[in-house]
């Protein structure tokens, strides 16, 4: 059944949805040991590839590699493209996916109908990043969730023009990644966080009131909506 569009176009930043009502979160969290673990583990056996912000900084002048590393669980058979996140169809899972397995199985649980580009990003020092938006298309609304196995990431959405932040409190987000910008302020300590792209289960895409327009907004207008039935 198709989406209907929401009445609703108005929407406040900075905001974010919580995916944590929709997901098993103490599942998520028992995860916390074993990816530690991983992680401490390639640091002394692999150089992962460096996060890059891109090129839509708050700040000209802040660092676009703020010194987080990525691993990639999935790969595109096609030339990388930030906008092909959710072309399921080009994505297959990487060979590091086998080394995360019980993470992959718990991705698998999650409200996607089919997945896209899946990452992790971690930093053994917790250095801050950079407040950055993905990417300056209002019409375009990557279906992702954002997620952690502990707290100790401080990430945040930002508003652009008054500077207000709003911290994540829970494990889980899905946030407006082009209207509002997002970073993490430093911890000093390993940390690290999920994201999984795809295309949101039709059950799940019921839930959510899609504008008519300035689509990347949508989980901002959810985020300040009525909580589904």
């Amino acid at each position: 059944m198709p989406v209907k569009p929401a009445v609703m176009t108005t929407f406040r930043i900075p905001s974010y949805k919580s995916i944590d009502p929709f997901i098993d979160v103490d599942r998520l969290k028992a995860l916390d040991g074993f990816i530690t673990a991983r992680l401490h583990h390639r640091l002394a056996q692999a150089e992962d590839r460096q996060f890059h912000t891109g090129p839509f900084l708050l700040d000209a002048d802040a660092p676009s590699l703020p010194g987080s590393r990525m691993i990639e669980l999935a790969r595109s058979q096609a030339p990388e493209n930030y906008y092909d996140l959710d072309r399921t169809g080009i994505w297959e899972p990487s060979p590091e996916a086998a080394e995360f397995a019980p993470l992959m199985d718990f991705i698998a649980t999650l409200p996607f109908a089919a997945t896209g580009r899946m990452l992790i990003m971690y930093d053994p020092r917790g250095r801050a990043v950079s407040a950055h938006k993905d990417h300056d298309s209002i019409e375009l609304c990557h279906e992702f969730i954002w997620f952690r196995t502990n707290l100790s990431k401080p990430f945040y959405m930002l508003d652009p023009a008054t500077g207000e932040r709003a911290y994540v409190a829970g494990h889980s987000a899905w946030f407006d990644t082009v209207n509002q910008f997002h970073g993490a302020d430093s911890s000093g300590e390993m940390s690290f966080s999920i994201r999984v792209d795809g295309v949101f289960s039709e059950e799940f895409r019921r839930r959510i009131p899609f504008p008519s327009e300035n689509r990347a907004a949508a989980p901002s207008v959810w985020a300040n909506s009525a909580p589904a039935a």
